[in-house]
């Protein structure tokens, strides 16, 4: 079982989310609807999440591959439902940076595997009714 602990620290809707290891997320509402700014929106904590996931996947994947993986970096947009409460992610787009000496075939296919296959992240977004795609550059 996951425990996350929450504690309103500043404003209305400030919290710090802590897990049982320490660690430590600000969150808040934007301020136009009360918020302060203290830290992020919820639901762009569930796209860094995404990103965390499906990049621990594609490192992880490469590495087994012996790709040498120099560097990643990753860009997520998502467009969400509008009109609608909840809102949900509509669709979000992911671009995989990958720098280093990886074959191009290698990283696609790490890259699909941890999208369609093993990031849970992904699969909750989907199983939400959002659709996900995504891109991949690789760089020397």
């Amino acid at each position: 079982m996951i425990e996350i602990n929450l504690e309103r620290k500043e404003g209305d809707f400030g919290f710090d989310a802590t897990d049982v290891s320490g660690h430590t997320m600000r969150l808040d509402s934007n301020p136009e609807s009360g918020g302060v700014n203290y830290g992020v929106r919820p639901m762009q904590a569930l796209l860094m999440g995404l990103g965390g996931c499906s990049g621990i996947d594609i490192v992880s994947i490469l590495k087994k591959q012996r790709q040498q993986v120099d560097g990643f970096t990753m860009k997520i947009t998502g467009e969400r439902e509008t009109g609608k409460e909840p809102s949900l992610w509509e669709h979000v787009h992911l671009i995989f940076n990958l720098k280093g000496a990886i074959d191009i075939d290698k990283a696609t296919r790490a890259c699909e595997l941890s999208m369609d296959k093993y990031c849970s992240v992904a699969e909750t977004i989907r199983r939400a009714g959002g659709k996900l795609t995504w891109e991949v550059n690789v760089a020397p």
